[in-house]
């Protein structure tokens, strides 16, 4: 028995089980279906280039087949370890555009404007560049510039200013707008997750603290409409967790709506399908799922040697930054590829940037997951607030079976044509003299595009997720809207979402930093909430 039960072991389950653990009356249990974080792969950035390939500390789970992308499956990798999917991210520290926070509160959700989220950023964080108007120092989670940036990473930059594309060099300061090198959750050449931020420090030092791995939520337990606990699967044995005041749920976009729909909380039709005894008509779960669709432009380039590839010189300097990395934490090892990148605008009339860039100092294809021989580079491009919305539901009633995830990629031809205006856009970058200068050429995929019908069809064959699934528990009053301002699901007692399924809308930019947000201002929501009824 204990005060909170947390669900999953992400960001916002380590936030959460750190905050309500400061309490030393309050007793805390983590449960998280991974491991601990002890892998080499995780700590050391560079391991993320074979994270795709690593089925222990990721779930790896596929979409259903998508008409948008002419009938393909997409590939929806989640971090399955402590620290979640900041274990096994490219770390790069975004908050998104305040307008964004905005519009969450417009849409009935008091207390989320851009004003009122923002001290809870600033809680979270410690910027080694210090404290301002925008970042502040002391907080868990370490936000630092690259110790060992690449060079092609500058040159991107430049062939953006030649492009007629101006600098930023603050992404989360008072405007989004421009190119410039991305902040990312490093410490002394470190990636810095969550769980290395939040849990860590902790393990060992709180009596009541508790974290169980390896551990699987299979169902959510009642009394009545009222939450008490959590069942669950360990080491091929059944368990059960009981929590005297709250159940948070903090399994992701993808796996918090499908243990919602596990225990009888969802659409009546859909779990009468199932076999799934209803205990709460609730239809806004599940629903409401999009994602950042990532389109990507790759050069081959044979004189680009700092990049990371494949080849006698490219693994030399690779086992040589090992040497670097283990002695100093420095060097190629610290990198988290997708170094550099911008937001910009698809065309003039747009009233903020619409389009997000990503430049990547290696040729990935298919996530990383296929092994591409020599050197080059990729740059990405993903609408920031897609139109296109899908769903996650139950594809059988077996809690160990993966959801049934369907992004709806594509469906909504806005988002269709402001990809391929991004697509032309981010042509015209790489081919100007800064980069230009070094003789590459793009796959033939991509090569082959260049009537707009082409980059249509290239987009709808190529394009996947970069990662950033949302919305299928949203937050909001109506009556397709799952958790109220408050992250409390309508209907029941004793139960919270808090993760990047209550994000109404998807943040403009990498949504690691809104959750981490979004879980501190949760665990002070949930004191508050504790004090009034003590009260």
């Amino acid at each position: 028995m204990f005060d909170y039960l947390v669900v999953g072991g992400g960001s916002a389950g380590s936030v959460l089980a750190s905050r309500l653990s400061e309490d030393p009356a309050v007793s805390v249990c983590l449960i998280e279906a991974g491991q601990a974080d002890r892998s080499v792969l995780i700590h050391c950035p560079a391991g993320l280039a074979v994270m795709a390939k690593q089925p222990n500390l990721n779930w790896a789970f596929e979409t259903v087949p998508q008409p948008g992308l002419n009938g393909r499956r997409g590939y929806q990798p989640r971090g399955k370890v402590l620290g979640g999917s900041s274990s096994i991210n490219a770390m790069i520290y975004l908050r998104g555009q305040h307008a964004d926070y905005d519009f969450w509160a417009a849409q009935g959700n008091a207390g989320w404007s851009w004003d009122e989220v923002k001290p809870w950023f600033l809680k979270a964080e410690h910027n080694e560049r210090g404290a301002d108007d925008w970042h502040a120092s002391g907080g868990p989670l370490n936000v630092a510039d690259l110790r060992s940036p690449n060079r092609l990473s500058a040159l991107f930059l430049q062939a953006a200013q030649q492009a007629g594309l101006p600098l930023n060099d603050d992404f989360n300061g008072a405007g989004q707008e421009g190119v410039g090198m991305y902040q990312v959750t490093q410490k002394n050449g470190e990636r810095y997750s969550a769980a290395k931020a939040y849990l860590t420090p902790h393990l060992g030092q709180r009596a009541n603290l508790q974290v169980v791995t390896g551990a699987q939520a299979t169902r959510l337990l009642f009394e009545g409409r009222r939450a008490v606990g959590v069942e669950l699967q360990q080491g091929g044995a059944r368990r059960e967790l009981r929590a005297r005041r709250e159940v948070l749920l903090c399994a992701g976009a993808l796996q918090s709506p499908q243990l919602l729909l596990l225990s009888g909380i969802g659409d009546r039709a859909h779990l009468q399908a199932r076999g799934v005894p209803l205990l709460h008509h609730l239809p806004g779960v599940g629903r409401q799922l999009h994602d950042h669709l990532d389109s990507i432009i790759v050069l081959h380039a044979p004189r680009m040697r700092e990049s990371f590839g494949v080849s006698p010189g490219g693994l030399a300097r690779i086992l040589s930054g090992v040497f670097e990395w283990r002695g100093q934490r420095s060097g190629i090892l610290t990198t988290n590829f997708a170094e550099a990148g911008g937001f910009v605008r698809s065309r003039p009339e747009e009233a903020a940037p619409d389009l997000q860039l990503h430049f990547v100092i290696a040729k990935l294809v298919e996530h990383g997951r296929k092994t591409v021989l020599g050197h080059g580079v990729s740059c990405h491009l993903c609408v920031l607030r897609p139109r296109s919305r899908g769903s996650v539901s139950l594809a059988s009633a077996d809690p160990l079976a993966p959801p049934s995830i369907d992004p709806g990629f594509l469906s909504d031809p806005d988002d269709t044509e402001r990809m391929v205006r991004g697509v032309k856009l981010m042509r015209r970058v790489l081919r100007q003299p800064a980069l230009a200068a070094f003789g590459g050429q793009e796959l033939p995929a991509s090569a082959a595009a260049q009537s707009d019908e082409q980059i249509e069809q290239f987009i709808r064959n190529h394009a996947d997720t970069i990662y950033h699934p949302v919305g299928s528990c949203r937050m909001g009053p109506g009556p397709d809207d799952v958790v109220d301002a408050r992250l409390r699901v309508h209907g029941i007692e004793g139960l919270r979402v808090v993760d990047a399924s209550v994000m109404p809308r998807i943040t403009s930019g990498n949504t690691n930093a809104p959750v981490i947000m979004i879980a501190e201002k949760a665990a002070a929501m949930i004191q508050a909430d504790a004090a009034h009824s003590a009260a």
